[in-house]
Formats: C-alpha cells, sequence, structure tokens
C-alpha cells in the first residue's frame, strides 16, 4: 500500500514539539511500534511551520469550495 498527501489511514499517532537542551526543535512522533524523534534547527522549524499554516490555509480555503482549489482573483 502506498501512502501520500491524500491516502487515509486508521493509524492514531501522538504528536510532541519543543525545543531541546542542545538548542533544536524536535518532533517527536509515537504510535504502534514507532517512536520517531526528528530534530530541526529554528530555522527549519521556522520554515516547517509556515508551511503547516499555508497548508492550513489551503484547506480551510478548499472546506469552503467543497474541494475544489479556489479560483484566482482577477
Amino acid at each position: 500500500m502506498v501512502m501520500g498527501i491524500n491516502s487515509q489511514s486508521d493509524i492514531a499517532a501522538n504528536l510532541q514539539i519543543g525545543p531541546t537542551d542542545q538548542g533544536m526543535v524536535r518532533i517527536y512522533v509515537e504510535a504502534e511500534g514507532v517512536d520517531l524523534p526528528l530534530d530541526f534547527d529554528p530555522e527549519e522549524a521556522t520554515e516547517i511551520a509556515e508551511e503547516l499554516l499555508a497548508a492550513a490555509e489551503a484547506a480551510r480555503d478548499m472546506g469552503k469550495t467543497g474541494g475544489k482549489p479556489k479560483k484566482p482573483r482577477r
């Protein structure tokens, strides 16, 4: 089975985000059989946060249009 952004899943996971004592930002994913610590420097973490916000805005817009991308304004 190939997973992707649009693939639905019944997998449940816990997500923790916080600073480490080494000055990194850690995203920690825990699921059945998986413990995945991902460390990023603060600049990378900021980029990830910006991408997450942009994706949330796009998803919000798609929800308003019934899942269709919104038309560009002219």
